[in-house]
């Protein structure tokens, strides 16, 4: 949690967020980044890290659509998740 809680203050975050110890959820739904196991950035230890993605769900929680990425650096555009939510809510 020290991680997140350093990330958090560096962004100036003053939002709850969630934290996946073990890569529980991230495994689950299959989106390991397994080429970044056993790497670092700086001091953070990159194994677990998941491929950057967005889901959009219904109200009942049900996956409507999701975009995801290679890349752990890299994010979709506004654009493209407001396109997606266009294309999966009617």
């Amino acid at each position: 949690m020290e991680v997140l809680k350093r990330f958090a203050d560096r962004g100036e975050i003053d939002y709850p967020m969630l934290y996946d110890e073990g890569s529980k959820v991230i495994d689950a739904f299959g989106i390991r980044n397994e080429a970044m196991d056993g790497k670092k950035f700086g001091k953070n230890d990159l194994t677990g890290v998941p491929h950057p993605g967005t889901y959009v769900l219904s109200d009942e929680g049900v996956i409507l659509g999701k975009l995801f990425l290679e890349r752990y650096q890299d994010r979709h555009t506004t654009e493209a998740i407001i396109n997606l939510v266009n294309e999966v809510v009617k």
